[in-house]
């Protein structure tokens, strides 16, 4: 997950969800950047005790969540029944899933797309980072853009996988700005291209990526109706201007 996003949600400041917040923030009190540590462990010095007591109190609160904020002296106000058959009452600190670890079994995108439906918003923030080839690529997708951004922050990433990103027209503006942010990825002309076509690339940097079009590339964008007309008329009016001085 890039600094800026981590310490975005360090703060607090990334999700609305009470659940989602807490999940963030146990995970960030162990990031290896003192600055976003730091900032977690005040934002969950903010929270009121009450208040964590009466939220790990419900039965949907996972285990492992109780036993980090256990761990801290805060219990909750009362022993809510734990029912251990139920996905949400796996402990979510430093535990693996196994998409984060194992490839999809016999190439199975359905298989993988199963997997992740049943998974916690801290399992997909995990999976974005570790999961496999095909998982990421799902959740290159995922509408929660702290999820969908972390994948460009996994290890795992290679040039291939973000040309295929950016040629996704299912992918949010966030993830489509960062690719085209990024100086390294952009050496790469499948990068360069993928954005250029991209219905979903804001079309300031869609123009400025036409001047770097083969003239084969630009002719195409000079036709492609799936293109906004503003990009598609420029790359059109070049096209004629390339020919007019041959």
């Amino acid at each position: 997950m890039p600094l800026e996003a981590r310490l975005l949600a360090a703060q607090g400041a990334l999700t609305p969800r009470a659940y989602e917040q807490l999940a963030i923030l146990v995970l960030l009190v162990d990031d290896r950047d003192k600055v976003v540590h730091d900032a977690a462990e005040r934002t969950l010095g903010r929270i009121p005790v009450e208040a964590l007591q009466a939220y790990l109190a419900r039965s949907d609160v996972p285990i492992g969540m109780r036993e980090f904020f256990g761990d801290r002296g805060i219990f909750p106000a009362e022993i809510p029944p734990i029912e251990t058959d139920e996905p949400t009452d796996e402990p979510l600190i430093d535990t693996e899933s196994p998409d984060q670890s194992e490839p999809v079994d016999d190439d199975s995108r359905d298989s993988a797309v199963l997997k992740i439906a049943k998974m916690g918003f801290t399992e997909r923030l995990k999976a974005a980072m570790k999961g496999s080839r095909e998982v990421r690529a799902i959740l290159i997708r995922d509408p929660n853009r702290l999820i969908s951004t972390s994948v460009l922050s996994s290890p795992k990433l290679s040039e291939t996988d973000v040309e295929s990103y950016a040629r996704m027209a299912s992918v949010s503006e966030d993830v489509l700005r960062i690719i085209g942010s990024n100086r390294q990825w952009m050496r790469n002309y499948g990068v360069v291209v993928g954005l250029a076509r991209n219905p979903k690339t804001p079309l300031a940097m869609s123009m400025n990526l036409m001047a770097r079009l083969s003239e084969r590339d630009l002719a195409m964008l000079s036709t492609d109706r799936n293109v906004p007309d503003p990009l598609r008329i420029a790359a059109r009016k070049k096209v004629i201007s390339n020919i007019s001085r041959k």
